[in-house]
């Protein structure tokens, strides 16, 4: 197996974020979020505050009408569009392909927070992948369970499709019992990349980074990321970091540790457990300069 890389500010001091020091907003990218539900609307949310903390420029967020007001209030930096809405409140997919125009043109899309019909979150992400243009695509949460059935379209994406599973849903992707996964989270992780050619973030106590290009580890952060909405905020501040232009890998790694050191200063200030997600991404502005 090849060496790990520890995640630390030494290695991101080589691996520099695009830092536009002039011009608007286009030149920090446009991130599309497809997600939410009627019963979890708040997880896109979670994950559009990280990706505006991270930099991006535009934000569009793609979620059921029921929920598409009250985002807009919540979030009225971003662009937000209500799509038809299935009986049980999920993102409708019949409706869906109709409005690719919306995210093909963006430079990084996340898709899954707050989804819950697996069926129809399926049936989006297909619908994504195979209108992504140039974008990085991250996949988080509900529109995980089956991406493994779609191995020719991530084959075809290769080193732009990241994922963001916990334990659990990479035990679920292999097949295997979450006590395989958690006693040797490398290997699961570097499989579906040597499969797929997956961006992988392992998430975990300790957060394990696999990519066609090598592995990485994240040791810091503390328990307290381990609380509701937190993967969302994770997810949000890669897609943000990508939109910008970091390649996939490099946004993932960046993403993990701004993440990470944001728990680790809000467990100093408000204690190891507690803190909620929606603290985290007022924090990542100034790690990333302190970083840079």
């Amino acid at each position: 197996m090849t060496a790990i890389t520890p995640i630390d500010a030494h290695l991101l001091a080589n691996l520099p974020l695009p830092l536009p020091a002039e011009g608007g907003k286009e030149e920090r990218g446009r991130v599309c979020l497809v997600g939410g539900s009627r019963e979890v609307p708040g997880a896109i949310l979670l994950g559009a505050l990280g990706a505006l903390r991270a930099g991006a420029g535009k934000l569009q967020i793609a979620t059921v009408e029921s929920r598409a007001a009250a985002l807009a209030i919540a979030m009225p930096e971003a662009l937000v569009i209500g799509f038809p809405e299935t009986s049980a409140g999920g993102l409708d997919s019949r409706r869906f392909a109709s409005m690719a125009s919306r995210w093909s043109s963006s430079h990084a899309v996340l898709v899954g927070p707050g989804m819950v019909e697996e069926c129809d979150s399926h049936e989006i992400l297909k619908c994504i992948l195979d209108n992504c243009g140039e974008a990085v695509i991250v996949v988080d949460a509900g529109a995980l369970p089956q991406i493994t059935d779609l191995g020719v379209r991530l084959h075809r994406l290769a080193g732009r499709v990241i994922i963001t599973p916990h334990s659990g849903e990479m035990a679920n992707l292999l097949g295997v019992q979450k006590e395989v996964v958690e006693a040797d989270p490398t290997s699961a992780a570097l499989s579906l990349t040597e499969k797929f050619g997956l961006v992988v973030i392992m998430k975990g106590s300790k957060t394990v980074v696999t990519a066609p290009e090598g592995m990485w580890r994240y040791e810091g952060g503390g328990v307290g990321l381990a609380t509701s909405g937190s993967g969302d905020v994770l997810a949000g501040v890669v897609a943000g970091l990508a939109a910008r232009g970091a390649k996939p890998v490099v946004a993932a790694i960046w993403g993990v540790f701004l993440h990470g050191e944001a728990g680790c200063q809000l467990s100093i200030k408000v204690g190891p457990l507690g803190f909620l997600a929606r603290e985290i991404p007022d924090l990542v502005p100034k790690l990333m300069s302190e970083v840079r």
